[in-house]
């Protein structure tokens, strides 16, 4: 019995994560009948999102787009140390670290895992622009804080291997995360202690 505009508006909340039929059409109804100035804000910057907002050419965090680069706060913040890389499956993960307060050097986001299920192989990752990085930003120490999934800890002994002949120190967060968890999840003491302990990698002959 809605207006059409409303039930398209309704059909486009639910597919947001985490939100479902019942709380779409709350949120839809609060926005249509009691606060039409935050649907128009609101409205205005989505229809920036998609030219105003873009990766990060140099670690793919989220960054605003100028007319000459794309570059996030944390790259461009000169006080950051170039010497240490922290590598992360996605950008909810790098804030999730980055609200611990235990990480000051730089970050490069993989984008996805190692998933064999999902067809996503080695070739699927962006192992080329990772060594890139390592070269050019003088990398010292590679911090891997992939989720501690099956996936995860594949992902990160990949990279180990990959980066192993560059002599590069590689070092794994430590426990106290929980396996198979998110790390967007995790509280702030949690990652912090995670980022604290690290360890490094032994890639055997496994």
């Amino acid at each position: 019995m809605l207006p059409d505009r409303l039930q398209r508006l309704v059909h486009l909340l639910a597919r947001l994560p985490g939100v479902g039929e019942k709380t779409a059409l709350r949120y839809a109804m609060h926005l249509a009948t009691e606060d039409g100035q935050l649907a128009t804000q609101l409205g205005a910057d989505l229809r920036d999102l998609a030219t105003g907002i873009g990766k990060c050419t140099c670690c793919g965090n989220m960054a605003e787009i100028h007319q000459d680069r794309v570059l996030c706060d944390v790259c461009l913040d000169t006080r950051r140390d170039a010497t240490v890389m922290c590598i992360v499956a996605k950008v909810q993960d790098l804030l999730a670290i980055e609200n611990s307060g235990a990480m000051r050097g730089r970050y490069f986001v993989l984008g996805r895992l190692l998933s064999p299920l999902d067809g996503i192989g080695p070739q699927q990752l962006p192992l080329e622009a990772l060594l890139g990085r390592i070269g050019a930003d003088g990398v010292q120490e590679l911090i891997i804080a992939t989720p501690p999934s099956v996936d995860g800890e594949a992902t990160a002994l990949l990279i180990a291997r990959e980066v192993e002949s560059t002599g590069v120190r590689v070092s794994r967060i430590a426990s106290g995360v929980p396996h198979g968890g998110d790390l967007e999840y995790a509280d702030q003491i949690t990652l912090g202690r995670a980022i604290d302990g690290r360890r490094s990698i032994d890639v055997g002959d496994s």
